[in-house]
């Protein structure tokens, strides 16, 4: 609790109230250097939200949200189980206090849970997923790596991390990213990405479009691909925000085939 975390961090630029002192302060000092860092928090959760429907639209019924974070108003679990009650939701962070957060708010929700789990460690991540009994791998499963891969730096290896991931689930499943990017502005993203790490201990790279678009292997984009993050799949009862805060992320949707 004396450091910030990604997870609560994250939480505070979205207004929420799972978070500390510490995160918020950490929050206010990114935005002084990117202004644009909550308008980029809150197009990245209305993504999680088209793309999680667009995949109970087409039938997915399983999911593992990888850097889920607090699964605050309008998260994963919520809403594929309001599609079908019966959808299944794994939540995985490498943060105690988020998953313990989490626990909490899941309480009495029979087809959700959160585990603590490391994706540097994708083997024993998977063996953690399957001891909670909710995930079938044999049938498709919606990988989620949701604003994840761009907290782990290259020498973390997250490419490799994320092929044995896509290695371990059934053909018809999907992976899911969003990313902050490099593409647009490299010189803010530099410094924003030094000063983050400098004072707060917390890894933020900035990739650009080439290196995200490797993390989905094989399998095969889903329409319109990888795109700044407003452009995918927008939802024409809500409002976009056409600033170019938005283009901190890049964002898309694949298939195993």
């Amino acid at each position: 609790m004396d450091a910030p975390s990604p997870a609560r961090v994250y939480d505070a630029l979205l207004g929420g109230s799972h978070n500390f002192e510490v995160d918020r302060a950490a929050a206010a000092h990114g935005t002084r250097l990117l202004p644009g860092l909550p308008i980029g928090a809150v197009a990245n959760r209305r993504f999680l939200r088209r793309a999680v429907t667009y995949l109970t639209g087409i039938g997915v019924r399983q999911f593992v949200d990888l850097g889920a974070g607090i699964p605050t108003v309008g998260n994963t679990h919520e809403i594929a189980q309001e599609h079908d009650p019966g959808s299944r939701v794994v939540y995985v962070d490498i943060d105690a206090v988020a998953v313990a957060h989490a626990t909490a708010i899941l309480a009495g929700n029979d087809n959700a849970v959160a585990i603590r789990g490391d994706v540097r460690m994708p083997e024993a991540l998977l063996a953690a997923v399957d001891h909670t009994g909710l995930i079938d791998r044999g049938q498709p499963v919606a990988l989620l790596m949701v604003a994840l891969l761009h907290l782990l730096p290259d020498s973390d290896a997250p490419a490799a991390a994320t092929a044995v991931l896509r290695d371990a689930v059934a053909p018809g499943s999907h992976l899911v990213i969003s990313h902050l990017t490099s593409e647009r502005r490299a010189e803010q993203t530099a410094m924003l990405s030094s000063a983050v790490a400098r004072r707060d201990g917390i890894s933020l790279v900035f990739r650009p479009r080439l290196q995200i678009a490797a993390f989905f292997g094989d399998f095969a984009p889903v329409e319109p691909g990888l795109v700044e993050i407003s452009d995918w799949r927008p939802d024409v009862t809500e409002q976009r925000a056409r600033l170019p805060e938005t283009s901190l992320y890049l964002a898309g949707v694949a298939q195993k085939v």
